[in-house]
């Protein structure tokens, strides 16, 4: 598996990134792709890693998708696995990690942002309509679970961008200033922001950001959603990865701050004319997301509820994630 090349760009001067030369998946590789490792750097100069997925066969410019997704996951995960199977079905996919996270820059590691992240979105963008397989005209983006959020601001902000889906997505910014199912009170609210700002008292005397203990250990008495989440990232023969945060690390600790007070889909209406995509499990916890998210936004836009799917079996069961749903959408969309 080659490393690939930097793809070039007006600020593409930045150290490169250490990537690994092997077929590291959770997935099997396809016959029918071509795979390299490419690299590209978002406005804010920080470069990211990404897989880049081409259909063997194929002709002329083709349509494009950038991948990334869930929170705290990478590329060599379920946004790689969206990323092949979509370019087996003729086009050019781009599974990237955000910044921050896995093969990809930014220091500290292990941080979020609604803003950062999604202009991640825009950059992968930038990446696939510089190369010449791509007709830059035809691009599209999925997010999954977290990365959903984002990939709705990035659709919103960015014209660019012909058609979004998301995939069990999660609003990052509403699940962080409100809890579960908006459970959280405006006393329970303002406690948080207050140990939020006790530890960024201790993080600037540290000099460092301090993180949670590795994610996902489970002690017993967790919430089903929680013990499926382990389900798939602890598990080897399914999602377990060393570079993944939610397999083998955390998120600093002071991670919610910006989500809390920038809410990631208020121009969600801003999208249309162009379409939204929404997948979501019908037995997941967090299926309202999807559903309070295809209220707000304006036609045209399409929810699809999987029969008896939970949040994470959108991960990886082939079987269950509606890839032909995804693949005529792009087809009709990008075409």
């Amino acid at each position: 598996m080659s490393i690939g090349a930097t793809i070039s760009s007006p600020a593409a001067a930045q150290p490169s990134l250490s990537l690994t030369d092997e077929w590291d998946k959770t997935f099997a590789k396809s016959d029918r792709i071509d795979h390299r490792k490419v690299t590209f750097q978002n406005r804010y100069g920080l470069t990211l890693a990404a897989d880049l997925y081409l259909p063997k066969e194929s002709n002329g410019q083709l349509p494009a998708i950038a991948v990334t997704g869930p929170f705290g996951a990478i590329k060599e995960q379920a946004s790689g696995l969206y990323a092949q199977t979509l370019a087996e079905q003729g086009f050019a996919t781009l599974a990237f990690d955000p910044s921050y996270t896995g093969e990809s820059g930014g220091q500290p590691r292990h941080v979020a942002s609604p803003d950062i992240n999604t202009e991640d979105f825009s950059a992968a963008v930038d990446c696939l309509g510089l190369l010449p397989q791509v007709d830059r005209q035809r691009i599209g983006i999925i997010g999954i679970c977290g990365w959903g959020g984002m990939a709705l601001n990035a659709a919103a902000a960015d014209k660019r961008i012909k058609a979004v889906a998301t995939s069990t997505m999660y609003d990052m910014s509403r699940v962080m200033a409100n809890g579960y199912n908006d459970s959280m009170t405006r006393q329970a609210r303002t406690e948080a922001l207050e140990q939020l700002g006790q530890q960024r008292w201790a993080d600037a005397e540290n000099g460092e950001p301090a993180v949670g203990p590795v994610s996902l250990e489970l002690q017993g008495g967790e919430p089903q959603f929680v013990v499926e989440y382990a389900g798939y990232y602890k598990s080897e023969t399914r999602g377990f990865h060393p570079r993944s945060i939610n397999s083998n690390a955390s998120w600093t600790l002071t991670n919610p701050l910006s989500f809390m007070n920038m809410p990631l889909l208020s121009y969600i209406d801003e999208i249309s004319p162009r379409p939204v995509l929404l997948i979501h499990g019908e037995n997941a916890h967090s299926r309202y997301f999807s559903e309070t998210a295809y209220e707000a936004a304006a036609e045209p836009k399409e929810l699809v509820i999987v029969p008896g799917a939970n949040h994470v079996d959108l991960y990886d069961q082939e079987d269950v994630i509606p890839f032909d749903r995804l693949t005529d959408f792009f087809r009709k969309q990008l075409a």
